[in-house]
C-alpha cells in the first residue's frame, strides 16, 4: 500500500541526545530517512557535507531563504538552519517517512504548514546531566556551553505543545520509546484511508 510519507519532527535542547536517538532508529526502520538540513555553521569533526548537513555560506543560505526554498528556517546559537522544501516534497511523494531534527522555532513553523506531522520533544533527565554531556563533548568553549544551557531553559518551555515527550535517561529505553512512537504514528487511520481503498473494495465495503 503506497501512502504519502510522514514527517517526524524531533526537537531537544542541545546535549539531550536527539541526534544519537534519531540515528539509532533510522538504522532499524527501513522506511525512515533522515532529512538533511542546511546550516551556516562550520562542520564538526567527522561531519560530512550532504550526509550530516548541507554546509552553506551565509550568502548562499540567505539566497535560498529569499526565494522561499525552505519549508522552515531559524537562527539558533548564532547560526542559521533550514529544511529545503523541495527535498521534503520529493521524499514524501515517493512514500519515504522523514525524520527532521530541528529546533523549536522551525518546529513551530512546520506545525502550521504540516499539521499531520508528528512532533516529538527529547528531554535530558536533569540539568546536571545536560551540562555534563555538553562539556563532555569537548566541541564547544565554556561560553558556548553556558549559552546552550541558557537556551535549554527557553526551549524546554515549548515542550507541552509537542505530541510526545521522551526523557533520555536510559538510552536504550528512550530509543525504544521513540521507535514505538514512529511505528504507531504510521498506522493512524487517517493516513491509511486512501491506501486501503482497494482492500475495502475487495471486501465489498
Amino acid at each position: 500500500m503506497h501512502r504519502k510519507g510522514l514527517l517526524y519532527i524531533v526537537s531537544a535542547p542541545s546535549g539531550a541526545g536527539k541526534t544519537s536517538l534519531c540515528k539509532a532508529i533510522i538504522d532499524i526502520l527501513p522506511n525512515l530517512r533522515h532529512s538533511v538540513s542546511h546550516t551556516t555553521r562550520s562542520p564538526r569533526p567527522g561531519e560530512v557535507h550532504g550526509r550530516d548537513y548541507y554546509f552553506a555560506t551565509k550568502d548562499e543560505f540567505d539566497a535560498m531563504a529569499d526565494r522561499g526554498a525552505f519549508a522552515e528556517w531559524a537562527r539558533v546559537h548564532g547560526n542559521c538552519y533550514g529544511t529545503a522544501l523541495a527535498e521534503l516534497e520529493q521524499a514524501r511523494d515517493a512514500g519515504w517517512d522523514l525524520l527532521l531534527e530541528i529546533d523549536c522555532q522551525g518546529a513551530a513553523q512546520l506545525k502550521e504548514k504540516c499539521p499531520e506531522a508528528v512532533f516529538i520533544f527529547i528531554l535530558p533527565p536533569s540539568p546536571e546531566e545536560l551540562e555534563r554531556r555538553l562539556r563532555g563533548r569537548q566541541t564547544d568553549t565554556g561560553e558556548v556551553v553556558e549559552e546552550r544551557l541558557r537556551n535549554a531553559r527557553v526551549e524546554m518551555r515549548e515542550m507541552f505543545w509537542y505530541d510526545y515527550l521522551v526523557v533520555n535517561d536510559d538510552f536504550d529505553q528512550a530509543r525504544q520509546q521513540l521507535q514505538a512512537i514512529v511505528l504507531a504514528s504510521a498506522c493512524r487511520t487517517e493516513l491509511l484511508k486512501e491506501p486501503v481503498k482497494k482492500l475495502l473494495a475487495e471486501f465489498g465495503l
